[in-house]
């Protein structure tokens, strides 16, 4: 072969290892990835959102920074992510509130759920407890409700942000026991407890890892929980419904990435995800939190949120609340 001939075959090699090379350089992930938590530390997204970074980073080798982002009931954290470049370095850890309610309750939201968000996995779901203070003299929803009866106005309960779940689950208890009571909004969960400690306020409706680790202290009393059934981690709390029919709230988190992050990405994310909250270590932090590992596929993610769009847009029909 002549040296003309050697160059031109060394050059068609060298040609077709060079995106290989390329790649091999970018395979993703080829550097740190934020997640953002649209809400302050201590709440539900808190939690979850620590235990499935700190998990990340040890599986894909990169660090997961998770970062807390709080304020306007979690559309200012969500916004950012949607603003973000569709690359797999920022993702969002969220509750059911900024992606399936705010879209139901405000006339203006900087972004678009289905159209701005590309969902990944579902990563834990919980059920919200009826948890008072120690000092409050009620230990039922019964009792919660004659005295909201007797003092009409003057009880007052927390929530994580307004229009949010533990929000319109206050709102949907009111309807039902034809009571009035009033509501104070706070940024995340977190913030939403600290209130009942500082007696600022006499109940919340708080996710598990809100609530449980504080009534294992003694600082808090739960009265109820506010699902169909009973929790098998709680089985000797009762259901509102049981007092109160049509008082279910549930709440879930999951993890999203901006619209138009690349599929490989999404799969790569989706597959350690599950792989992550499949871990029995990781799961018993998850449960040990007060929550239920959960997961799902991109798609089944996808329909799940859409389903949810569309309940939570007649239940606020339904209870008549003004949009913001």
């Amino acid at each position: 072969m002549s040296t003309f001939k050697r160059s031109l075959s060394l050059g068609a090699a060298l040609a077709l290892l060079a995106p290989c090379s390329s790649w091999a350089q970018q395979a993703y992930p080829s550097k740190p990835i934020r997640m953002i938590g649209p809400s302050s530390p201590g709440g539900g997204i808190d939690t979850n959102g620590r235990i499935l970074a700190l998990a990340l980073s040890q599986s894909l080798g990169q660090q997961v920074v998770f970062e807390n982002r709080a304020g306007a009931g979690g559309r200012i954290g969500t916004e950012i992510v949607t603003k973000s470049p569709p690359d797999g370095y920022t993702v969002l850890l969220s509750a059911a509130a900024a992606i399936v309610i705010h879209p139901n309750t405000y006339k203006k939201l900087p972004y678009d759920p289905v159209r701005d968000l590309a969902p990944i996995s579902l990563v834990a779901s919980s059920e919200y407890i009826l948890a008072v203070h120690p000092s409050l003299p009620v230990k039922s929803v019964g009792e919660l409700v004659a005295l909201a009866k007797a003092r009409p106005g003057q009880i007052v309960y927390s929530s994580s942000g307004t229009f949010g779940l533990p929000h319109l689950a206050g709102e949907l208890l009111q309807q039902s026991a034809n009571v009035e009571m009033l509501h104070v909004a706070y940024k995340g969960g977190g913030p939403a407890a600290s209130a009942i400690l500082g007696g600022e306020v006499s109940f919340m409706f708080g996710t598990g890892p809100t609530v449980v680790p504080l009534a294992k202290a003694g600082r808090l009393r739960l009265i109820a929980i506010a699902s169909n059934k009973r929790s098998p981690a709680l089985p000797d709390l009762p259901t509102v419904a049981e007092t109160l029919p049509g008082v279910e709230v549930s709440a879930w988190y999951g993890l999203l990435a901006p619209a138009g992050t690349p599929r490989e990405v999404i799969a790569k994310l989706h597959a350690e995800t599950v792989k992550a909250v499949s871990n029995p270590k990781v799961a018993t932090q998850i449960r040990n939190a007060g929550g239920e590992p959960v997961t799902s596929t991109p798609e089944e993610f996808s329909a799940y949120i859409k389903t949810e769009l569309a309940r939570w847009s007649k239940a606020v029909k339904a209870a008549n609340l003004p949009l913001q």
